[in-house]
């Protein structure tokens, strides 16, 4: 059940379109979206055979040789180019050549990622983009899981000349989202316990293999990299840690690195669905340009934004919190209460009676928790039901019934010398739901 619980834890190219305007030359600062724009679909191959496909927009009829700019999705499978629409033309619009691809989906999924095949698929798509008339020095863009993905394709090719980050983690995947999973539990105002159970959940999920990717530490990457890098973040970034982030790339990024936060600005830097926040396209514009251009900018930082909570290590869990073992050790303990609760009872065994189904009844209610919390969980929160305490009531009430069940373990263990063997049985079950109760945090505020 815990399991399950964790479990819910690529060139062709066709006539450009657009329309006749005065020539463009590619020295002109462009600061403004109001640029017609042309664009094109193209196809790239990735290493595995996938055929993917992409459009490339531009300003139309510039001059002279653009930047190129190609985009690197963030989560999901089968991401539609669509979706990077509003950073493709806002950033057309202001003198380069971009790319948005489609990102796979075949090889991808919630439990399996590969950030090196993601890496060569950017790099599949960027050697289209280079070939596209009027291209010069080129590099790539990548937000939230690109951020990771990115700079693992910067430092495989000499092709890749400059590196811009939106909302890039400088932490481990699982750290990451552990930051963003009990952010929403903060929100949401649960206190106690449950808090660090549900990290404990996600530590489950990533011991079992149902979180891909969880122990990959970008730092290594970071400090290979030797190319320009533009780093942004929304000071109110509540999925990736923002300040650590960015500490993380000034300890590690070796050359010129750019440090910029937007105030009130979220995750993906939009201030709408299609709409950027003011500021961030300019940015990324005029840097892009002078680092095409030759002009690499000397390091410089803005002041981290407050953070509302600091992260956790999330080392790899010890051989005895393994899943085989804590899974195997919850279906022993059901079983020895169910044993127990299932047959008829006879006079003088209220003790153990109160243990089966006190216990087996926390435990199904630490599970329900913990399921819907990850069930229900999304870029907007997490629903709690009805709280209670700070505490959600189906927590309270596992809670409550394994102080229960404790108490009977209690007065069954008084009773061992005399006891039947299935008392005996059911006792034994309780004397291991206790640690089990602790590890959970049943037992604890």
């Amino acid at each position: 059940m815990m399991l399950v619980a964790a479990a819910l834890l690529a060139a062709s190219l066709h006539a450009p379109t657009g329309h006749d305007v005065p020539p463009m030359s590619a020295d002109v600062p462009l600061t403004s979206a109001d640029v017609p724009l042309t664009s094109a679909e193209v196809t790239f191959t990735t290493a595995d055979g996938q055929r993917l496909g992409g459009e490339v927009l531009r300003p139309a009829n510039a001059t002279g040789p653009l930047p190129g700019l190609l985009l690197v999705h963030g989560s999901g499978g089968g991401n539609s180019r669509r979706e990077l629409r509003p950073e493709a033309e806002a950033f057309a619009a202001r003198g380069m050549v971009v790319l948005a691809p489609d990102k796979r989906s075949a090889g991808y999924s919630k439990t399996h990622r590969d950030y090196g095949q993601l890496a060569d698929d950017a790099l599949a798509a960027l050697a289209v983009l280079r070939k596209q008339p009027g291209v010069g020095p080129a590099g790539l863009w990548g937000i939230s899981e690109g951020g990771w993905v990115a700079p693992i394709a910067a430092t495989r090719s000499k092709n890749v000349d400059f590196l811009v980050t939106v909302g890039g983690p400088g932490r481990t995947p699982l750290r990451t989202q552990v930051w963003n999973a009990t952010n929403k539990l903060d929100r949401a105002g649960v206190r106690g316990s449950l808090r660090d159970s549900y990290v404990t959940l996600h530590r489950l999920g990533a011991a079992a293999g149902l979180f891909p990717e969880a122990h990959y530490d970008p730092a290594p990457t970071l400090a290979r990299l030797t190319v320009p890098v533009l780093a942004m973040w929304g000071s109110e970034d509540n999925q990736v840690m923002p300040a650590e982030s960015a500490r993380s790339f000034r300890a590690n990024v070796p050359g010129s690195l750019t440090v910029k936060f937007f105030p009130g600005a979220a995750h993906s830097l939009h201030a709408g669905d299609d709409t950027l926040v003011p500021g961030y396209a300019d940015a990324v514009g005029s840097w892009v340009r002078a680092v095409a251009h030759g002009t690499v900018p000397p390091s410089s930082t803005e002041p981290d934004p407050a953070q509302a909570a600091l992260s956790v290590d999330t080392p790899p869990s010890a051989w005895w919190e393994s899943w085989p073992m804590l899974l195997g050790g919850m279906a022993l303990i059901l079983l020895g209460f169910l044993a127990y609760a299932v047959r008829r009872l006879g006079a003088g065994a209220w003790g153990g009676r109160v243990l089966a189904v006190t216990g087996g009844l926390s435990m199904a209610g630490a599970v329900y928790t913990l399921m819907s919390l990850l069930m229900t969980s999304n870029g907007d929160g997490v629903t709690t039901g009805p709280m209670l305490l700070g505490r959600p009531v189906t927590w309270l009430s596992a809670q409550l019934l394994a102080t229960a069940a404790t108490a009977a373990t209690v007065v069954c263990l008084t009773r061992w010398r005399t006891a039947s063997a299935r008392l005996r049985v059911v006792t034994a079950a309780g004397v291991f739901f206790v640690p089990w109760a602790l590890y959970w945090g049943l037992l604890l505020p």
